[in-house]
């Protein structure tokens, strides 16, 4: 699932890069394109929570 998320980030981030520069950075579809990066940014922030939260913990483990 990560993967298809990883893959829509790229696309909707390239899209927004290119509708700014085109466009202008306050233009309706690049603001659009930047909400929907953040939707996109927050649901695999959600799904790969958990994978850093264990990641962090084996690393203060090895610290300490």
């Amino acid at each position: 699932m990560s993967e298809s998320i990883l893959k829509k980030l790229e696309k909707t981030r390239e899209k927004m890069i290119r509708s700014g520069i085109e466009n202008g950075f306050s233009n309706v579809e690049t603001i659009r394109l930047s909400k929907k990066l953040d939707q996109l940014l927050n649901t695999y922030q959600l799904q790969n929570g958990n994978e850093m939260n264990e990641y962090s913990i084996n690393v203060d483990l090895i610290k300490h």
